[in-house]
């Protein structure tokens, strides 16, 4: 190109760019006539997402001669590269040194914070909150943006009901309505009103889809189920994400309806374009692409031919279509103008993120310091934390503990930096995290603590090899077990309260973390049985990524406080609500088994042609002999330091017709001695319809702070859209017939109305 056209270029570029934001991909003039400058192999490069290492990789492939593939305009994006010196570096070699200069997407996986780490997906979820959970992904966003990042492998909103699969930490739980309402919210707080701005990101949903429903929770295992229950149960935070304008789209890793997802054109081109308008570009994930091949779908070219022709346009460190695309086209099994369009999809994005107005925007040397780990950022963290917490029982009101009191503080993660942080978090820093330890002493620095560690996370060294792969997550004592015991018990009688941190270390779930036995390690079951037997009030806190099995625990004279794992503030948070300061208001988002045999396990199941009895076991009905149907812990679950009263439930109108909204309305009473927030939920159930309906289905919720005595009445409106399903035909619709309504404090609630839609 000689200058004057790169000149013209350029003008035509900085002319259209401030008008090309909102415009379909066909229409950004600039695109296209960067598209007429670039040779076929060039458009391919732009189809190449690499990563030089040195961070976390999700599989064993690492990029090579990265340096040299972007000077040769191989290289769309790269990962894996932080910092602004850093990410400069790799972008003057893009825009200096590369024939056509176009500068490069540099992603990341900013699952749940990037330095100011704050609580695993699951936890946040479980906060209820939308406006807190958009204020965390806004957070993030300014955050990794200061470090040169301007795009995030995030949200991940894949439904899922099985909580052997360790990738359920990601997520948020197993209700499609309340997974929407989350996604949309991340979106939102990662994207922001302007994503030219240079603290917002390119957001980036996945895993699309279905990956949570993975046969028998074993990661990156096939996946089949019904076009109605994708349409009704797993599709529908997906959706709203690209509702809300998500700029791109990761494929999974499983199959769907035989075909994987990486090279399924019905999922990518039919449901993801044509039906639902997606105008964003979609990346492979890690090495996906090639694993079609062990899917048994052909070599890498034939592989990689079906990806693209399905409508994958980025292919994620593989190199498949870097390798295998241009011969495609020469033996005429994919035309250029398919690459084209591939291309033009990723070169939009780029635009879209004002990479062509300025590469550098994202490279401001002031701000790492002063946007990054903040003292503000680190206290909302710690308000994330305590607001994702859920109480699990309260025996004799054990919590909160009187800060004046000796206080055993005891458990194998009590005082453990390395799993504060949770799975997922490659950008934190479990160096800079507070303990429990630590939470308690800053906080309650006139409570006499005794510490012990009591027991190891586990005491199984080939299991803890597996899980120190990324760092020393379980630490197994040259102490032997019998005296750590001994010590634990010697704290907890010279005590008036023990506070026990147990559970699992961050590694033990997560990606290919998928366990049989999600019960508490043996080890800790020990040291729990050992504790409750010294007579001691005992409050259990709680750490995993994953609902655990604990009907055992459940059934002792102990108080539980699940805490999942709350990130760089973990101890302070934990000590907050402890303590009282902060007053527990976090509800499950998914359902919590009685053991594994339950699994899959979830609210809104449908009452099949017998139904189970609800106390007793009968013949010949949907029931097991040897456990109820019912969860150990419903979905929607949280208790308080108070209690809340429900009263009044009532609907605006008996009868509504198609298209008409309708109010429920309901009283609710804080009862209880403290101040305090509680998720109100509303929970709908179709009585008869064409295709078999859920016993209910979440429909509305609305977190309220009342403070004691205190009464608010509580209006939630169903919107037209809340009757409607996808029916045998996948048409979306609203049938005449009665709905009841049931509003409570979770999923179980009793509380019951109803109307006619007529």
């Amino acid at each position: 190109m000689n200058s004057y056209r790169l000149l013209a270029l350029l003008v035509f570029q900085l002319f259209f760019f401030n008008n090309a934001w909102g415009q379909s991909e066909s229409t950004i003039p600039d695109v296209e006539a960067l598209l007429q400058q670039m040779s076929l192999e060039e458009k391919i490069g732009q189809l190449n997402l690499l990563t030089p290492g040195g961070g976390v990789a999700t599989g064993s492939v690492v990029s090579k001669n990265v340096e040299s593939k972007i000077k040769a305009g191989q290289v769309g994006g790269l990962f894996g590269v932080a910092g602004p010196e850093r990410v400069r570096k790799a972008q003057d070699i893009a825009v200096k040194n590369s024939r056509l200069k176009i500068p490069l997407l540099i992603g990341s996986d900013v699952i749940h914070g990037y330095k100011t780490t704050y609580p695993i997906p699951l936890g946040l979820s479980s906060s209820w909150d939308m406006d807190l959970i958009q204020k965390a992904a806004r957070m993030a966003a300014q955050e990794a943006t200061a470090d040169g990042i301007m795009w995030n492998f995030s949200p991940m909103v894949d439904i899922a009901r099985d909580p052997r699969w360790g990738r359920i930490a990601e997520g948020a739980g197993e209700d499609p309505y309340l997974g929407s309402k989350i996604a949309e919210a991340m979106v939102k707080g990662y994207q922001g009103n302007d994503l030219t701005a240079p603290n917002t990101m390119l957001a980036c949903v996945k895993h699309f889809a279905l990956y949570g429903a993975s046969e028998a929770g074993r990661d990156y295992h096939s996946v089949d189920m019904s076009k109605t229950k994708m349409y009704n149960q797993y599709l529908p935070p997906y959706k709203a994400a690209v509702d809300a304008g998500v700029a791109s789209v990761m494929t999974s890793f499983n199959d769907v309806d035989g075909i994987p997802a990486t090279g399924n054109h019905w999922l990518l081109t039919n449901l993801l374009r044509k039906e639902w308008q997606f105008d964003g570009f979609v990346v492979s994930d890690y090495t996906s692409l090639n694993e079609m091949i062990a899917h048994g779908l052909g070599d890498l070219q034939q592989v990689s031919k079906l990806a693209l022709k399905a409508g994958l346009d980025m292919d994620m460190v593989g190199e498949g279509f870097l390798t295998t695309l241009k011969k495609s086209v020469e033996e005429g099994k994919i035309s250029e103008d398919e690459i084209t369009q591939a291309c033009r999809r990723v070169l939009q994005a780029k635009y879209q993120a004002g990479l062509f107005e300025d590469p550098y925007r994202y490279l401001d040397t002031n701000r790492p310091e002063k946007d990054i780990l903040t003292k503000e950022n680190r206290a909302v963290a710690r308000k994330l934390a305590a607001h994702s917490f859920v109480l699990l029982k309260n025996h004799n009101q054990i919590l909160p503990v009187n800060k004046r009191q000796k206080i055993a503080l005891i458990g194998p993660l009590a005082d453990s930096r390395n799993n504060m942080l949770g799975t997922w978090a490659p950008t934190g820093d479990s160096k800079l995290a507070v303990t429990i330890l630590e939470g308690v002493k800053n906080v309650a620095p006139e409570a006499e603590i005794n510490f012990a560690k009591g027991a190891n996370i586990s005491d199984d060294k080939e299991f803890a090899k597996k899980i120190n792969v990324f760092g020393p997550r379980i630490v197994i004592d040259t102490r032997s077990p019998e005296t750590l015991l001994q010590e634990a018990v010697a704290a907890a009688k010279k005590s008036d309260v023990v506070v026990a941190v147990v559970g699992e270390a961050t590694e033990m779930s997560g990606e290919s973390a998928s366990r049989t036995d999600i019960s508490i390690p043996d080890s800790q079951k020990k040291l729990i049985r050992a504790l409750v037997a010294t007579g001691k009030p005992v409050a259990l806190v709680l750490m995993s990524g994953r609902p655990l099995t604990i009907p055992e625990e459940f059934e002792m004279p102990v108080s539980i406080l699940q805490v999942w794992h709350p990130g760089v503030e973990a101890g302070n948070a934990i000590a907050d609500v402890l303590f009282g300061d902060e007053v527990p208001s976090g509800k499950l988002t998914a359902s919590w088994p009685r053991n594994v045999g339950q699994i899959p396990i979830y609210h809104s199941v449908k009452n099949t042609g017998r139904p189970g009895p609800k106390d007793e076991f009968e013949k010949f009905k949907t029931n097991y002999l040897d456990a109820p149907n019912s969860p150990l812990i419903p979905f929607g679950y949280g208790l308080s330091y108070t209690n809340f009263a429900y009263s009044n439930l009532k609907v605006d109108k008996p009868e509504i017709n198609q298209g008409e909204s309708l109010k429920v309305q309901v009283i609710v009473t804080n009862t209880g001695s403290y101040d305090g927030a509680e998720v109100v939920q509303l929970y709908l159930r179709d009585v008869v319809r064409s295709i078999t309906p859920p016993v209910r289905q979440l429909k509305g919720f609305q977190k309220v702070f009342l403070k004691k005595g205190e009464s608010q009445n509580i209006t939630l409106t169903l919107k037209p859209e809340d009757l409607k399903f996808y029916n045998s035909s996948l048409e979306f619709v609203a049938e005449p017939g009665e709905f009841e309504v049931y509003v409570g404090t979770d999923s179980a609630c009793t509380l019951k109305t109803s109307f006619i839609l007529k």
